[in-house]
């Protein structure tokens, strides 16, 4: 009868220690990602279609179904170059060691110049992210690689022309997980 006691106490013991510490199980991050694809302006019926690249920086916190970070894009297509500030959430599925996600994003175009006259304007950007995670089991970094889809209204007013902004591309992110 004692062990029977005993054996509940100890797993008492272990559940309530488990939960206390449920809430420390994340991980947190920084990285850098670069990224090739394309950038289009919508323009009064026309589109202009361009070579893009971006290279940024990202830092965040990692849980077991989802995770949440804060990045950094410098964004250059042929003429265009501007800065996204955007905070990114993304769901995954908790495998052990290839973890498909999908991820949004909403965040700020806050600097930029197209034909290296007309300034962008400060605007909202939106963004929709889907890829795999690799964990590496040996070292503390993670590989992501996804495709990406960003999307910005009215990024500036020049004569009455007010363009909407497309960039899609395909990223490459290392993250170190401290």
């Amino acid at each position: 009868m004692k062990l029977k006691y005993a054996g509940v106490l100890t797993a008492a013991i272990i559940s309530v220690s488990g939960a206390a510490n449920a809430g420390a199980l994340f991980d947190v991050y920084a990285g850098a990602t670069v990224a090739v694809g394309g950038a289009t302006i919508f323009a009064n019926d026309t589109d202009v279609s361009r070579n893009a690249q971006s290279y940024g920086a990202v830092i965040g916190f990692d849980i077991p179904v989802f995770r949440f970070e804060l990045e950094y894009d410098y964004m250059h297509a042929d003429s265009i170059k501007m800065h996204i500030g955007m905070i990114n959430a993304y769901a995954k599925m908790p495998l052990p060691m290839v973890k498909p996600y999908i991820g949004i994003g909403i965040g700020n175009i806050f600097s930029g110049q197209d034909e290296g006259f007309i300034d962008i304007d400060s605007v909202a950007a939106y963004q929709a992210m889907l890829g795999v995670t690799f964990d590496i089991p040996v070292l503390p970094i993670d590989v992501d690689i996804e495709g990406r889809a960003l999307y910005a209204a009215d990024i500036y007013d020049f004569a009455g022309l007010k363009p909407d902004f497309l960039q899609y591309e395909a990223r490459l992110k290392l993250r170190y997980v401290f």
